[in-house]
């Protein structure tokens, strides 16, 4: 982990850009936009802030942010989470996300969000607790395989406790959403009592589980090349296309490593199920045959190619 001044040596060393600041109004997210505004204010398109709908104080914090955007002469883009929308963490970060991609897109700028090197820490504690492999253990180091740009994190290697040293240091407001501190949202129990009693047991722990990531990190970029060497194609929103020659010798233990990684770039998240099923089948698949995945997605296979046609495309660089 970095020490010192570690936010402003972060947001110094992003390149030259165009930037859409997620911001929550939370101390990270707001020392993010204090940092940008300070440091790279004409770079900034435009500062976004979501209301998912639980309440007062959440509104309250897209005012605080709302305020200090107008103080500092920003362009706010504010959005609410739909009426309906089911209280699920997975449901508000899909809404917040959905928003956060389209006002990018309309402005033509890339998202950035203010991820530390704590929230890494709990991603890959989260998904060591729901048995991930090393794709998933990746967490938020995990590269777009298309180059896309997807949420840019210049905070990811800056400990939580240096944003709240420069938080203080220059005096940074800030409103925390109180369901933050209930027990009730995985990530939240992850953060408030399962990480702190592991550190407490095996001191390192939380390096431990950077380093991890660090190395599934390492290991996923090493696929996508494979990926990309084999000559998989886009052809579509949603569908791409593998020459079936370059493939022909794969085993099962081969395509168990591939297939994640190739459905990816057709916008489909493969399960453990699917993948297991998937790679029994396709070293005896045959022109016309066709195996279902989650969500209404297909794998098919043609004379010459395997064939992945997703429902939907995926959101460059959206880490679930």
């Amino acid at each position: 982990m970095e020490s010192g001044p570690a936010v402003q040596r972060a947001v110094d060393a992003l390149p030259a850009g165009r930037w859409l600041l997620a911001v929550s109004g939370g101390r990270d997210s707001m020392v993010l936009l204090h940092a940008m505004a300070a440091a790279r204010a004409r770079e900034i398109a435009a500062v976004a802030t979501f209301d998912h709908g639980t309440g007062p104080q959440a509104t309250d914090a897209c005012d605080l942010v709302a305020r200090e955007s107008a103080a500092r002469g920003l362009t706010l883009r504010r959005g609410r989470a739909a009426r309906g929308v089911a209280r699920t963490e997975a449901a508000w970060r899909e809404a917040r996300w959905a928003f956060l991609y389209r006002e990018a897109a309309g402005l033509g700028a890339s998202v950035v969000t203010a991820h530390t090197w704590d929230d890494q820490v709990e991603t890959v504690v989260l998904r060591l607790v729901r048995g991930a492999g090393p794709r998933g253990l990746a967490g938020m180091l995990a590269a777009d395989p298309h180059g896309a740009s997807g949420p840019i994190r210049p905070l990811l290697r800056v400990p939580r406790q240096a944003v709240a040293a420069y938080a203080a240091q220059h005096q940074v407001p800030s409103l925390e959403d109180p369901s933050n501190q209930t027990s009730a949202f995985q990530r939240n129990r992850v953060r408030l009592e399962i990480l702190p009693a592991l550190e407490r047991a095996d001191p390192g722990f939380a390096a431990w589980c950077w380093g991890l990531g660090v190395r599934a990190a390492e290991w996923r970029a090493e696929v996508e090349a494979l990926v990309t060497a084999l000559g998989v194609r886009t052809v579509g929103r949603a569908t791409i296309t593998l020459p079936a020659a370059a493939v022909a010798t794969l085993d099962v233990a081969g395509w168990a490593v591939l297939w994640p990684a190739i459905a990816a770039r057709a916008g489909v998240i493969m399960d453990r199920r699917g993948v297991a099923r998937a790679a029994r089948w396709a070293p005896h698949a045959r022109a016309g045959q066709v195996i279902p995945l989650t969500g209404g997605a297909r794998i098919a296979r043609t004379r010459a190619t395997f064939v992945v046609e997703g429902t939907v495309p995926g959101v460059p660089g959206y880490i679930p």
